[in-house]
């Protein structure tokens, strides 16, 4: 099971960084992972992924852990990454 943990620094406060990764949680709806949300914490549940989300007034730290169903369908974890960190900077305006 591959995970893979990123870490997007930005200058928001945590409800407004919270406000903002929606862009993220859509991509992650298109795979079938779901949010769970408490307070500036989420929990990420799918078929092929699971992991959380963390957010501080400082950072959002994204944890995905693939399983036997996303290595099955190919899914390549170092793009899934560089995608993630692309619409957390997006997100955070500091791309």
């Amino acid at each position: 099971m591959a995970e893979i943990k990123i870490t997007e620094a930005h200058a928001l406060g945590a409800a407004e960084a919270r406000k903002r990764i929606a862009d993220f949680e859509e991509m992650m709806s298109k795979y079938g992972v779901k949010a769970k949300w408490s307070g500036n914490s989420a929990k990420l549940k799918g078929m092929a992924a699971s992991g959380s989300i963390d957010i501080t007034d400082t950072a959002a730290t994204v944890v995905v852990k693939l399983g036997m169903m996303a290595k099955a369908a190919g899914v390549d974890p170092v793009k899934l990454e560089g995608s993630i960190r692309k619409r957390l900077k997006a997100a955070f305006g500091t791309a």
